[in-house]
């Protein structure tokens, strides 16, 4: 079982960035995804949500209006479009199957200039 992320680097505050996750071991069709990040010295906070069949999402307060999850099933992805990006938003993210604990190992996200 594996979940792998990618897109991560650094950006330019006000770019984009869209991260991908992507499931090895196991069908992500019947989980509930999210991503979550972690800045340093700081909790792991959720940011994005989405149900099995991608019909509802939510999002984190910080984030809503600027984030955008969605998945792909088919083949086994979920990804994160991230626009409007500020240094608040650096951390590293996390691509997650929350029940059952699937973690993938996080991709660092850097906003600066």
């Amino acid at each position: 079982v594996q979940l792998v992320e990618s897109g991560g680097g650094l950006v330019q505050p006000g770019g984009s960035m869209r991260l991908s996750c992507a499931a090895s071991g196991f069908t992500i069709s019947i989980y509930h995804m999210s991503w979550y990040r972690q800045a340093p010295g700081k909790g792991r906070e959720r940011v994005a949500f989405i149900n099995t069949l991608g019909t509802n999402t939510t999002y984190a307060d910080s984030v809503k209006g600027r984030f955008t999850i969605s998945r792909d099933n088919a083949k086994n992805t979920v990804n994160l479009q991230m626009n409007s990006l500020t240094p608040e938003d650096t951390a590293v993210y996390y691509c997650a199957a929350v029940i059952p604990n699937y973690w993938g190992q996080g991709t660092q996200v850097t906003v600066s200039s």
